[in-house]
């Protein structure tokens, strides 16, 4: 069931816009990553929602992701995932930002979303654009929506250095994983 979702829970980049996701959803995913781990439960993490058309925009303005989705496949919602420096350190979130998205993606694919962490963000001015104290750091985007999407994984071999994965001339996502046993070393 666990393995189900893992592979289910694909870094999206085409979603079917119109397929709309409520604050309440997007409320009962932050609580799970309240209730993950936290180093030293310092619990310094904070959340942005948005899943208003409006501010929907805002973020995807400042935000870059592989494919460059078209209006009409672009993320229907956004988390972003803050460390508020008021309550600890940026070395403090640097693990747990990592820890609370991808509990977040699992409980999204649980709910039959899907979703991607976004890292390129042009943080100062989408902290700006969206009238957020400077006390907050931008640590991820969380895009989220209904996938658009097929994906299917091909097999590395040990040494390949190149990992992108790439669209076919169907749309398919091909999404390149390591043998395992190329990865248990000992």
């Amino acid at each position: 069931m666990f393995k189900g979702l893992v592979l289910k829970n694909r870094s999206t980049r085409k979603f079917h816009q119109e397929v709309a996701i409520n604050r309440k959803t997007l409320t009962e995913l932050v609580d799970l990553a309240r209730m993950s781990a936290s180093g030293a439960n310092r619990q310094t993490l904070k959340y942005y929602l948005s899943c208003e058309p409006e501010r929907n925009d805002i973020i995807w303005r400042h935000i870059g992701m592989d494919g460059n989705p078209p209006e009409g496949q672009r993320p229907s919602a956004f988390i972003l995932v803050l460390n508020d420096k008021k309550l600890g350190t940026f070395a403090a979130a640097l693990v747990d930002h990592g820890i609370a998205a991808q509990t977040i993606l699992l409980g999204a694919t649980e709910k039959g979303l899907n979703g991607c962490m976004v890292g390129i963000i042009q943080r100062k001015e989408l902290l700006k654009a969206l009238n957020l104290p400077q006390r907050f750091d931008i640590m991820l985007v969380i895009a989220l929506g209904q996938s658009h999407e097929t994906f299917v994984f091909e097999e590395l071999d040990a040494d390949t250095q190149t990992v992108k994965g790439w669209w076919d001339e169907k749309g398919v996502r091909h999404v390149p994983k390591r043998r395992l046993e190329d990865i248990i070393i000992g």
